[in-house]
């Protein structure tokens, strides 16, 4: 067996291309710059409208977050 045949996969990347591919296709068929529903779709996340918001402290230029 040579040593130097071997498979080269890494499924994190894999699965970064996989999505990557799918927003451009999403995007390509847009008419118009994708919402963040439309995005959130294409990623197979939740509706936003649906989840709780999480705290995630302060902004980082140290002005409050809109509530």
């Amino acid at each position: 067996m040579d040593p130097l045949d071997v498979e080269l996969e890494d499924s994190a990347l894999l699965s970064e291309v996989e999505i990557t591919a799918a927003l451009i296709v999403a995007a390509n068929q847009a008419k118009g710059p994708l919402s963040l529903a439309e995005i959130d779709a294409v990623l197979g996340l939740p509706d936003r409208s649906e989840t709780t918001p999480i705290d995630s402290g302060p902004a980082p230029s140290g002005r409050a977050q809109a509530q």
